[in-house]
């Protein structure tokens, strides 16, 4: 047995820095970019397969988790879910997605090593670790942009790469 197998449930392995996890996310969400501006500006809000709600809407709720979640996880402090109208332009959308970006830039300095691993209630909705809830927003945003992927093939335009997220 090696001495990996032998180790105590109390050992644990450090995978990702704070750093390199916020790499990680910007690199999904710089791909969640390229897939706003690939959309067609009227498709962006009105396209949708089987009911699923148009790109913009998805986006949307993106933007309304992101940033929110990096200062709930810094602070211990959860604001409920932004419930604003949305844009109703592509160039609108995509200032909302950069002031995002900076937000969460802004912020992930500040988030205490020990937030990671506490319990929280993100929004009064999702008890998790504040790692968890993190990378909830990270799969959420990988899910959804699938969609994407789906309704910008439909319409006919070639997709940003899924694997390129520089």
């Amino acid at each position: 047995m090696s001495s990996a197998a032998n180790a105590s449930s109390k050992d644990k392995v450090t995978v990702l820095t704070a750093e390199e996890l916020l790499a990680h996310w910007q690199g999904h969400r710089r791909l969640t970019r390229r897939m706003i501006e690939a959309f067609p500006e009227d498709k962006l809000f009105s396209f949708s397969v089987g009911g699923m709600r148009p790109f913009s809407e998805l986006a949307m709720e993106f933007i309304k988790m992101a940033a929110p979640i990096a200062r709930g996880v810094a602070t211990g402090k959860w604001a409920s879910l932004d419930e604003s109208p949305s844009p109703d332009t592509k160039a609108a959308l995509l200032t909302l997605w950069d002031q995002a970006t900076e937000e969460i830039n802004a912020v992930w300095p500040t988030i205490p090593v020990h937030r990671f691993g506490e319990v929280d209630k993100a929004f009064g909705q999702w008890e998790n670790t504040g790692i968890n809830t993190i990378l909830y927003a990270i799969d959420n945003e990988t899910h959804h942009r699938g969609q994407g992927y789906v309704y910008l093939r439909a319409l006919g335009i070639e997709p940003p790469a899924f694997y390129d997220r520089s």
